[in-house]
């Protein structure tokens, strides 16, 4: 191999591990994120006397927003089992708990710099909701959303080589 081909080799290899890393966690990551879009504007509401724009909002997209709740549930159960109600529950909560702490530390300037999000989701199609909120950034990254799923270990097979032995041996 030539000298002069391998920095070329180490950059396709690190744009493959970086496009790699882009990955979602796991398939569920947009439910995390539309999740997290609705609990933003929830917060916006609320701490900016905004109800009408946020209950639009859950009009505009009851069908999609109920249907991701379904998807959120079906997460939970599977990856917690009969732990799942109350696991989804306290995510729910620390998500609000979370964005609400976020609207505190911005204070004053909480309403102001997030008047637009509700104006923006209201253009967007059904289709482009989950490219939407996954824009909007609104997850998180210490609650981390949704987890890959590893599966579980395979049981190796060991087989056993029984050797008989003789006197002679």
């Amino acid at each position: 191999m030539r000298p002069s081909a391998l920095p070329a080799i180490a950059a396709a290899c690190c744009l493959g591990l970086s496009a790699a890393q882009a990955a979602p966690a796991c398939p569920e990551m947009p439910v995390f994120n539309i999740e997290a879009l609705k609990s933003e504007m929830m917060v916006l509401a609320t701490a900016c006397h905004d109800d009408s724009q946020y209950n639009a909002f859950i009009e505009r997209f009851h069908p999609e927003l109920l249907a991701n709740e379904h998807r959120l549930d079906e997460y939970f159960k599977r990856v917690y089992g009969r732990r799942g109600q109350a696991e989804h529950d306290s995510f729910i909560t620390s998500l609000a708990n979370a964005q609400s702490d976020e609207g505190l530390k911005q204070g004053t300037d909480f309403c102001p710099r997030n008047a637009t999000l509700f104006e923006e989701a209201m253009v967007v199609t059904s289709p482009e909701l989950p490219s939407f909120a996954a824009g909007k950034d609104v997850l998180p990254a210490t609650l981390g959303g949704c987890q890959e799923e590893t599966p579980a270990p395979s049981r190796a097979v060991v087989h056993h080589v029984v050797r008989k032995t003789t006197k002679h041996e």
